[in-house]
């Protein structure tokens, strides 16, 4: 024995307690046995839990004050986030913040969105460093990495490398050690990591590491990294149980090469 009440007496306990405040304040009382949720939720009200909960679905649409419209996807261990005019993912991690609202954060640690207590919700981007207002539109669909087979793969590294050959004008080939599991993962990291070079060619803080990569070599780990290798290699490692949170942003590929020298 603990010294635990079961299940059955505390839930009477409670609904007798329920009964005698509401018999105090003229409220009509829950039957005995019954729940009590409805009491509190009339005492104190309801709030959301991290800002979102009580107006929005768990995948959500939102468009800001600027007309941009992205998905907010909160069905997975980390929530993940998109714009409808890109084909990157970001994966965010939530914290809490002063007055109950809630700090959306990429892997780098910068917020991407805040969400009040109150539901209201403001987007962070390279042209709003300040934040952005954004309002809910509706259910939106679930952000998921399709299956994907050999062909898939070979089509989206082939993608990648064409679309970063035409921003730093050469070739820059795109290896990958991949398996049925990772697969879907590591063309969505190719993906990634094209854009990455792509906009550090329209910076003159990482130009440079540009200038000397030859190879971007995709391969399983532990845990999503960045590196540089000997010979001009630009290894991206991603986790395959992690889904979409399991392989480095464009953000993080983008610092790697502003620390270069």
């Amino acid at each position: 024995m603990t010294g635990e009440p079961r299940a059955s007496a505390r839930t009477s306990s409670a609904a007798i307690l329920a009964a005698v405040l509401c018999l105090s304040l003229g409220l009509s009382a829950p039957a005995l046995g019954g729940p009590v949720a409805n009491l509190k939720d009339k005492l104190l009200g309801r709030h959301p839990v991290n800002g979102l909960e009580a107006s929005a679905p768990p995948v959500a649409r939102y468009v800001t004050e600027d007309g941009d419209v992205f998905t907010l996807d909160r069905t997975q261990p980390k929530p993940l986030l998109k714009f409808e005019n890109s084909f990157e993912v970001w994966a965010l991690q939530p914290q809490p913040a002063p007055r109950g609202d809630i700090i959306y954060k990429n892997d780098l640690g910068e917020p991407v969105l805040r969400a009040t207590r109150l539901g209201g919700v403001t987007i962070f981007t390279d042209q709003r460093p300040g934040g952005a207002a954004a309002a809910l539109m509706g259910p939106g669909a679930p952000l998921r990495l399709a299956i994907m087979g050999p062909q898939a793969l070979f089509d989206r590294l082939t993608q990648a490398a064409f679309r970063t050959a035409h921003a730093v004008h050469r070739g820059i080939s795109f290896d990958a050690q991949a398996t049925p599991t990772s697969s879907a993962l590591i063309a969505d990291a190719a993906l990634v990591t094209s854009e990455a070079l792509v906009r550090m060619t329209k910076r003159s803080d990482s130009r440079r590491f540009v200038d000397q990569i030859r190879r971007v070599q995709l391969v399983e780990g532990r845990t999503a990294a960045v590196d540089f290798a000997p010979g001009g290699v630009l290894l991206i490692t991603v986790a395959p149980p992690q889904g979409q949170a399991g392989r480095p942003s464009s953000d993080r590929i983008l610092q790697v090469a502003q620390g270069f020298r």
